[in-house]
């Protein structure tokens, strides 16, 4: 069955698969090595232009940067909304060839519902980036500035009745929340899904560097560029445009995602400018945002931005899942309802009869093709509430104990130890399939878990949560993985969400941080390396979840080391040694979480298999 994904995630998939049995790799002729393998954009099918005209120029900022766009407008005569996109692929290119054979970073299914309800649709590739000049600056400052003044120029131009509002996920996402920083007067409204704030989550999320997904996320760029802009720009015969795809290619070879993980591993002062959540309060258009828990390319943390923004302005999607939920045919349609209210100004009930919060639970896919695959995901169920403030949840604490339980007291025993660095067991993958990963050889030396006793009764959780752990390591640093899952009665064992913390990089910043979310500094001034053999208090961040344990069930908590998930591939510290878990009532180890109160959701549990990005196993623990 072909895979619901992305095409931005297909391109990284092609860049870590392996041959499958009986391909033999080509040889480079030079070199006489395997040589490197072309993307294959995915074929989707084709659709038919369904707009009445298509607008495409530059526009010059006041920098003095000129950013390509591309605006598909409605039928009718007239000025139109305008709904913008903002990104580093293509967005500046949608309406030529490859966009009508979906091959584009854009949602083509979202932007023929968005123009056919009268909306001009409006794409814009950011400074850097496709045929746009300038110095790619990733979601720096001038991604915002740049935004506001392309929301500024949609608004003034003879097809446009001035009102603007932004959507996309991912690179479209951030630039949404940068732009709408700015407050360009002619934003109404935006819908910014899985979105980055903060490179450092990406790169090195609890201070583990993760490089896997750098190097297929810089080919992202390249081929989008290369391949998709330059092929409209020949159909276009814009001789500029390809000479300018040209230079960004050489330049982002001298200035790429690596480059900034390499050059800036720790929360310096620059990577302090790629944090757009520090002014995400200055946000005043009304915000609909999406996330998905276990979102495989950037996880779900986004710096928790939202809860800097106006609550009165704040409609919350969240859902189980990747990082393509954008896509889902029924959040779409809400996106629309949201945008024709504050954007056209339609009194169409959107605030009488969609609440605050709504989290989808234990969605799942249906579909035999890739495009409906990917626009069917639904929930099986619902909860729908008003804004979920911190002070709304009660910490349900479990204090790690002897004989390995997870019990409500302190259960005092002997340190239970792991060989570091182990393999780990590898959870999804970058594409968002669902799986775990086969066991390692070594995995019953290489981790600990700890199991509570059967609930006694349904537990929703929710939020982020925390590892309080005391750890001691024999011969220095070393990375934490905590990994949340559900042991059903029928001896199956759910992923619910995983958090990484380099033990170093364990110095909280104490103002911020709460019992559910430990906020660390990061900063490299304020690094805390280990003695060996001298226990250390480390609260593990544990992302952001929404999971419905059932009466009955089990919760487990493994502790390992940092592992792939999804799209996080690791560069763990090294060097061997054993790692020790302490629990005692000197040094007592304890995981929170946030309970929400008032959730009742069906008795039954979901199949396993189908929902998104929770696999299920057999339980390893329970023996052959």
């Amino acid at each position: 069955m072909k895979r619901a994904i992305s095409a931005a995630l297909v391109l990284a998939a092609a860049m870590v698969a392996p041959l499958t049995h009986g391909q033999e790799p080509q040889l480079d002729p030079d070199t006489g090595l395997p040589a490197s393998r072309p993307f294959a954009f995915p074929d989707l099918g084709g659709v038919s232009p369904f707009w009445s005209a298509r607008r495409t120029g530059y526009i010059t900022t006041s920098d003095g940067t000129r950013l390509r766009y591309s605006v598909l407008l409605p039928k009718g005569s007239g000025r139109f909304p305008v709904i913008l996109t903002l990104n580093g692929y293509d967005a500046g290119s949608i309406g030529g060839a490859p966009y009508l054979r979906h091959k584009t970073s854009m949602s083509v299914e979202l932007d023929k519902r968005l123009v056919e309800a009268g909306y001009a649709v409006m794409g814009v590739n950011a400074a850097g980036t496709g045929c746009s000049n300038g110095r790619l600056e990733y979601i720096r400052p001038q991604l915002g500035l740049h935004g506001a003044q392309a929301v500024e120029f949609a608004a003034a131009q003879p097809w446009s009745d001035g009102r603007v509002g932004m959507v996309g996920s991912s690179y479209s996402g951030s630039s949404q929340v940068a732009t709408a920083q700015n407050r360009p007067p002619h934003l109404l409204a935006i819908v910014p899904g899985m979105v980055l704030t903060d490179y450092r989550d990406a790169i090195a999320p609890g201070g583990v560097p993760a490089p896997g997904f750098l190097t297929p996320f810089r080919m992202l760029f390249r081929a989008f560029w290369s391949e998709l802009v330059a092929e409209v720009a020949k159909e276009e015969r814009d001789a500029d445009c390809l000479k300018q795809v040209e230079q960004n290619l050489k330049a982002e070879e001298t200035n790429s995602g690596m480059h900034l993980s390499v050059a800036h591993p720790l929360r310096d002062e620059y990577m302090k400018t790629l944090d757009l959540a520090r002014h995400a309060d200055r946000i005043d258009a009304p915000v609909l945002s999406l996330e998905a828990f276990q979102d495989q390319a950037i996880t779900p943390r986004s710096s928790h931005y939202q809860s800097r923004l106006n609550p009165e302005k704040l409609w919350l999607y969240q859902t189980n899942g990747p990082h393509d939920m954008y896509l889902a045919k029924a959040f779409q349609e809400t996106a629309i309802r949201f945008l024709d209210r504050f954007v056209k100004g339609q009194d169409n009930g959107f605030e009488r009869d969609t609440p605050r919060t709504t989290v989808w639970m234990e969605a799942s896919r249906t579909g035999d093709s890739v495009l409906d695959r990917r626009s069917s995901p639904k929930p099986r169920w619902l909860i729908r509430k008003g804004p979920i403030r911190p002070a709304d949840l009660s910490v349900k604490e479990f204090h790690l104990g002897a004989g390995n339980v997870l019990s409500e007291t302190i259960t005092s025993g002997a340190a239970d130890a792991f060989d570091y660095p182990g393999t780990g067991v590898v959870v999804n993958d970058v594409t968002g399939t669902t799986f775990w990963g086969p066991l390692p050889g070594d995995w019953k030396k290489a981790s600990v878990a700890y199991t509570s006793p059967a609930l006694e009764q349904d537990m929703m959780v929710y939020g982020p949560g925390s590892a309080d752990l005391w750890i001691m390591a024999n011969a220095g640093d070393a990375d934490i993985q905590v990994t949340v899952t559900e042991l059903r009665p029928d001896g199956q064992e759910t992923y619910v969400q995983r958090g990484w913390l380099r033990l170093s990089n364990r110095n909280l910043d104490t103002a911020r941080s709460t019992p559910l979310l430990p906020i660390h500094l990061e900063d490299p001034g304020q690094l805390m390396p280990l003695l060996p053999g001298r226990p250390v208090f480390a609260r593990v961040e544990i992302n952001k979840m929404g999971h419905y344990f059932r009466k009955a069930s089990r919760l487990r908590i493994w502790i390992d080391t940092p592992a792939q998930t999804g799209g996080l591939v690791f560069d763990t510290f090294t060097q061997q040694q054993r790692v020790y878990v302490l629990h005692n009532a000197r040094y007592d180890s304890v995981v929170r979480l946030g309970i929400l109160a008032d959730v009742e959701g069906p008795p039954t549990y979901p199949e396993c298999g189908r929902m998104l990005l929770q696999p299920c196993r057999r339980d390893p623990l329970a023996g052959p």
